[in-house]
């Protein structure tokens, strides 16, 4: 099969951004991604976004974004899967790419969340979930999730403070990340104080909605100059694959059966088994999440998922290293931009240009995005050729 290259990656840091639109915020990591590829131009143009015809009163994104940054005359739209928009449009690129009627794709993610403020904003992100039974009700993201790690402190029964490493790692790791939202590591007695979010989630337990943008430009290896000056990072496994939107309608909502055979899929499309990775980005949208992403993945049994975080073994120097950058914890949130940040740090690791938190002998990264709690899973494998 033909290698599809991730041949340039741009990004700006994680946070509120008063001060920049939602189509500045693009065109930084589109143009940056554009330099980082070689000045390498774009057939294509691929949007992840989730909130803006709500928050930001835009839609038709593809013309808006591609006119900002100079480069009309392109195809371009949106992709939108709640949180896993951004992973959604870098798997329309990547096949765009690979199916030949592309040479080379941008991918950006973007989202503006703070075009808006108040009680409107979490109504907006309720549209992630079965709006005519859930949102309706009430029931918000977050509450979803702490119904989740309710049910998950009830059945498997671990400590409370089971669930403290997944933020303690992700901030951590955040320190040594220039475009990190929050780059201050917290201790274990910080997260015992916290305040409850949607009990029994805390304050730490859930990763902070934030504006930002990141971008990749994704080309089959062919067309790559002789003297490209980056390592060589492939697309060797893609796969996207949905559940039921509300929870009530699972089997079991412990068992995230879509992040399961995405990573089942992507794996087996690359040849490999999930072990043969050197590291996980993973979602952590909140802590529960986490834990469930581990279990699903099949590194760890159902109800032992936070031990990883808790023994170490997520750590940089751990035998899974996951969450290197920060995660959606401590680098920050933003929404339909997150898969295509967690695309660029994987890459970062893979090119050997993620610094101090750089992960030893990266040869191979797993790469999963969630929409809702996995009513929506995206997973990538990237592998560092030669």
């Amino acid at each position: 099969m033909t290698d599809i290259i991730i041949a340039g990656i741009g990004q700006i840091p994680v946070g509120e951004h008063w001060e920049l639109s939602l189509r500045s915020q693009a065109a930084k990591a589109m143009l940056a991604a554009v330099r980082d590829a070689g000045g390498i131009r774009p057939q294509a143009l691929y949007i992840g976004n989730f909130l803006a015809s709500v928050v930001s009163h835009q839609s038709n994104l593809g013309a808006l974004l591609a006119e900002n940054a100079g480069m009309t005359g392109i195809e371009a739209y949106t992709v939108e899967a709640a949180g896993a928009s951004g992973a959604g449009a870098f798997r329309t690129g990547y096949l765009a790419v690979a199916s030949g009627f592309v040479d080379a794709a941008l991918v950006v993610g973007v989202e503006k969340y703070t075009d808006m403020v108040g009680a409107g904003l979490e109504s907006a992100a309720a549209q992630a979930m079965d709006y005519d039974y859930e949102g309706v009700q009430g029931l918000s993201a977050v509450g979803q999730a702490g119904l989740l790690m309710q049910r998950y402190l009830h059945e498997y029964q671990p400590p409370r403070s089971a669930f403290a490493a997944f933020p303690l790692l992700a901030h951590a790791n955040a320190v040594n990340n220039p475009n990190a939202m929050f780059r201050k590591a917290i201790k274990p007695e910080t997260y015992e104080k916290a305040g409850m979010v949607s009990a029994p989630l805390n304050l730490f337990d859930v990763a902070p909605l934030a504006d930002g943008a990141a971008a990749v430009l994704l080309t089959r290896a062919s067309l790559l100059p002789k003297d490209f000056p980056h390592p060589l990072v492939r697309v060797s496994g893609s796969s996207v694959v949905v559940d039921t939107l509300a929870l009530h309608d699972r089997s079991d909502p412990l068992a995230f059966e879509a992040a399961r055979i995405s990573v089942e899929q992507a794996c087996s499309q690359a040849g490999i088994l999930p072990k043969d990775v050197n590291f996980f980005e993973l979602c952590d949208s909140t802590s529960i999440y986490a834990a469930l992403s581990l279990e699903a993945a099949g590194f760890a049994p159902r109800g032992e998922g936070w031990r990883l975080a808790a023994e170490g073994a997520l750590n940089l120097g751990g035998k899974l290293p996951a969450l290197t950058l920060g995660g959606l914890k401590a680098r920050g949130n933003p929404l339909g931009a997150t898969g295509v940040y967690q695309i660029v740090e994987a890459v970062m690791q893979l090119r050997g240009q993620a610094g101090a938190n750089q992960v030893a002998g990266a040869q191979r990264g797993l790469v999963q995005s969630l929409g809702g709690p996995a009513s929506t899973a995206v997973t990538h494998v990237l592998e560092r050729l030669g």
